[in-house]
């Protein structure tokens, strides 16, 4: 039924208990009840200094701000019933209020704990309560941590949940005291922490503290005290306030304590651990008195809009408070804007918030707090307001002013909790019957299942911290214990760890071991190329004497070029190991040096035969000006000395440790300078054009004299590896890096070996008949014949275009009569030259070449 229909006669503030249900604020009916402990009023109505008789009194001073905490619970069991958080199964709440008062707080819950579908109302005395079947299978409340503890000792004989949304006396944590507790907002642990290090952090010394006279002021203010202490804070005084309102001396402390802040004149900072009725009638008092401070504000009073419409409130200084998280508040506010058209049977509060209502119609919106608090003080009487309706659709955005949108989320929490946790038990279990389960297993039960180490808590897109999911921690992460909101990072440098990893390990260093099986067959081939290299040696200084052995440039050319090639392989074993500074300067440096005092002396031999067989006059002549084997030879390695040292002093390759790698760390040869390391490397590959250019030149030299083809062949399988090797060394990395330079080396080295010398031992071990002075002779000489003949009658053809060129050339005429009959002369003379003496310049030729070779 509406509000609009509601018929009052004659309303007090509050009925007086004539039976059980006149004591209920609000109910609802559904197959699981859940009770609610609120202070919608501020004290009892005392009726003398001590009470006469046990009966619950009659409660006065409806607080506006504790009427909306009930809302909230009406409204989240709303929200749950019109989810599919419970589905088919209905929530009720049976609703009362504690009027700010222990005794009327335990009443209600001898309520909680009678037991289900008895007309008696009445609770049993048991040795076991394990199937003991109340009323309810859990409680929202209360508010003050006073009226929680006592509460709660009552329901610890059931274990029933008691989820608070406001009690934050640090005492409530023990799960030993208050096993069946539990809450929605930090302990005041936290809060006088904050309060403390606020405090040191703004330079304040000397301060004031005024506090209840109940658990939740005197834990505080002695925790708050540690906490000062420890951070070299003194305090001036402690003031203490009774905590009801109902006591008759509170308005006496009250003065008394602003007395003692205008004696204390250098007490600038006041923290105050009160309720928002002590605050507003302190404040109202400081405000007379003038008083200026700043006053550091518990969560109980601290975003209170009872305490900020108080007139010239800003008279009393500066405000600095801690509150409780805020949540998505659009729901609740759309609830309070259509709260007119909710039901009103069976909510004793919201009747008589309309009776109030309607009894302050004609005072101003700033009025309308101190209107209704006037008139919840003592009796009320009015009759029915036709525009209840109209009154409440105009003061539409009173209660959403009065709303202190942190009480209302940790409401929430406590109510989707209970949701949560009655949905996990009714998944195996017909909840539609009340008997179903029993209070105490609900403790047992979370909105979400307990994440192990290795995993974390990920908040879902609900608003409710307690509902989240496990997900495992990601690579490099890990968690230790059990819930944890965020994975731990391993030190990356360091450590490691899989996914859903409980700790962190030590990663593995690597490099190219000489157990590697990469590592050992690439020595393998080192040692074959050494075995070649020797071998070659051998059969060389046996054969010393024959004509290709002298064809080579002699024992000690092909020595020198044999002993680079041996340590070309054995630099390879420097590149396998574990990288020390000695080998990582070693490597490039004798390979390098190495490597180009082998192309230098090949060069040399390219340039050597290349002499020998030329029969154009001016090459022969300019190559006999170059051809200056040992200055040239030691130039060139000279230069790449230098090259090296320099890297060496400015640069130097040095061991590095590469962590980039998720689960190893790569111990490997940084280079140092990359400019250095490809200045070595160009620099050879200079002088291997060059030679390949001079090589390529003596190409079509005697078949069996053809060294000069091998050395091109030779070069170019050099060119084709290096070449290769760029981009492949710049796109690897690992361990196997090092394998990378170690098989470009073998390429190159062996390309070269078998060029320059197996042709040359297959001619000694396998085609001796060739091998000898005589078979040399003959090859040279026949090479010789054909290639002056070849000159003979390219000078002749050059001769006969002379001639010709000089009759018929049209273009001299115009020139000197002296210079046509020189060009004339100077033709004559070079066909008569190439005509009478062909012959002996063929006889000359060939001599010289013989000689030469």
């Amino acid at each position: 039924m509406a509000l609009l229909i509601i018929l009052i006669t004659y309303f007090t503030t509050t009925q007086s208990c004539q039976t059980p249900d006149d004591f209920v604020a609000a109910t609802s009916p559904g197959h699981i009840m859940i009770g609610g402990l609120f202070a919608i009023h501020e004290k009892v109505l005392s009726l003398g200094v001590c009470p006469r008789r046990p009966e619950i009194q009659q409660c006065v001073g409806f607080e506006i701000s504790n009427f909306l905490q009930t809302l909230a619970m009406i409204h989240s069991i709303e929200m749950i019933n019109n989810s599919t958080l419970l589905s088919g199964v209905k929530l009720g709440y049976e609703i009362y209020d504690t009027c700010t008062d222990v005794t009327v707080a335990m009443a209600a819950t001898l309520r909680f704990l009678s037991k289900l579908n008895c007309s008696t109302e009445i609770m049993e005395f048991n040795c076991d309560y394990s199937y003991y079947m109340p009323k309810v299978k859990a409680v929202v409340g209360a508010g003050y941590s006073e009226i929680t503890m006592a509460v709660s000792r009552m329901l610890n004989l059931l274990l029933m949940p008691q989820v608070s949304y406001e009690s934050t006396a640090e005492i409530l944590s023990d799960k030993i005291r208050f096993p069946s507790f539990l809450r929605t907002v930090p302990s005041d642990f936290y809060q006088t922490k904050a309060m403390a290090h606020l405090i040191q952090n703004s330079g304040w010394n000397w301060i004031g503290i005024i506090a209840t006279d109940d658990d939740y002021g005197r834990l505080a203010l002695n925790t708050f005290a540690i906490q000062t202490m420890a951070n070299n804070v003194c305090i001036a005084f402690k003031e203490v306030l009774p905590a009801f309102l109902s006591d008759n001396t509170i308005e006496v402390r009250i003065n008394q304590t602003l007395e003692k802040i205008i004696a204390e004149a250098q007490v600038n900072v006041i923290v105050v651990f009160l309720r928002q009725f002590h605050v507003f009638s302190l404040f109202s008092k400081a405000i007379e008195r003038n008083i200026n401070k700043i006053w550091i504000a518990s969560d109980n009073w601290s975003t209170a809009t009872k305490i900020t419409t108080i007139p010239n409130v800003k008279r009393i200084g500066k405000v600095v408070g801690f509150t409780f998280r805020r949540g998505n508040m659009s729901s609740f506010h759309s609830f309070l804007q259509n709260l007119h058209m909710f039901p009103g049977d069976n909510n004793k509060p919201l009747n008589e918030y309309a009776a109030l209502l309607s009894a302050c119609a004609y005072a101003k919106d700033s009025d309308l707090s101190q209107c209704i608090s006037n008139h919840s003080q003592g009796t009320l009487a009015d009759k029915a307001d036709k525009d209840i309706k109209s009154n409440f659709s105009l003061r539409n955005d009173f209660l959403w002013d009065y709303t202190e949108p942190g009480l209302v989320h940790s409401i929430q929490l406590a109510m989707f909790a209970l949701g949560y946790a009655i949905r996990d038990l009714c998944q195996a279990r017909d909840c539609q019957n009340p008997s179903a389960f029993q209070p105490w297993e609900q403790i047992q039960s979370k909105c979400s299942k307990e994440c192990s180490p290795g995993q974390m808590k990920k908040t879902t897109r609900s608003q409710h911290i307690c509902c989240y999911e496990c997900v495992n921690c990601p690579e490099n992460h890990y968690s230790n214990q059990t819930d944890m909101d965020h994975c731990l990072l391993c030190h990356n440098e360091t450590h490691w760890a899989p996914v859903r990893s409980t700790m962190c390990f030590e990663k593995e260093v690597e490099y190219l071991n000489w157990n590697d099986s990469l590592a050992i067959l690439l020595l393998a081939l080192s040692l074959l190329g050494i075995v070649f290299v020797l071998a070659i040696g051998i059969i060389f200084t046996r054969n010393l004497s024959t004509p290709v052995v002298k064809s080579s440039g002699g024992l000690t050319v092909c020595y020198v070029i044999l002993l680079c090639h041996f340590l070309n392989f054995a630099s390879t074993a420097f590149f396998v190991g574990e990288p020390q500074d000695f080998t990582c300067k070693t490597r490039q440096t004798l390979f390098g040096v190495s490597f180009t005092l082998c192309i230098s002396c090949i060069l040399m031999k390219s340039l050597k035969i290349l002499l020998a067989f030329s029969f154009d006059p001016k090459l022969q002549n300019f190559l006999k000006c170059l051809y200056k084997p040992i200055p040239i030879i030691f130039t060139c390695t000279g230069i790449q000395v230098v090259i090296c040292t320099l890297w060496l002093i400015f640069a130097a390759p040095a061991v590095e440790e590469n962590v980039s790698l998720p689960r190893v760390i790569i111990l490997e040869c940084e280079e140092g300078s990359i400019l250095a390391f490809g200045t070595m490397l160009g620099y050879i590959a200079i002088l291997a054009f060059i030679c390949f250019i001079f090589a390529f030149k003596g190409r079509k030299l005697p078949e069996n004299y053809n060294e000069a083809k091998f050395i091109t062949f030779g070069m170019l399988i050099y060119f084709i590896a290096w070449i290769t090797f760029i981009p492949i060394y710049a796109t690897t990395f690992g361990k196997y890096l090092p394998a990378v330079e170690i098989i470009v080396i073998l390429i190159s080295n062996y390309g070269i070996l078998c060029c320059t010398f197996f042709p040359k031992c297959y001619v000694i071990l396998c085609k001796q008949e060739t091998n000898t002075k005589s078979a040399f002779l003959k090859m040279i000489y026949s090479y010789s014949t054909h290639s002056a003949d070849s000159l003979t009658m390219s000078h002749a053809s050059l001769a006969s275009t002379s001639i010709g060129i000089t009759r018929t050339n049209p273009s001299s005429a115009g020139k000197p009569a002296a210079w046509q009959n020189s060009m004339e002369l100077q033709a004559q003379s070079f066909a008569y030259i190439c005509k009478e003496n062909t012959p002996g310049l063929s006889k000359t030729l060939q001599r010289k070449r013989i000689s030469s070779i």
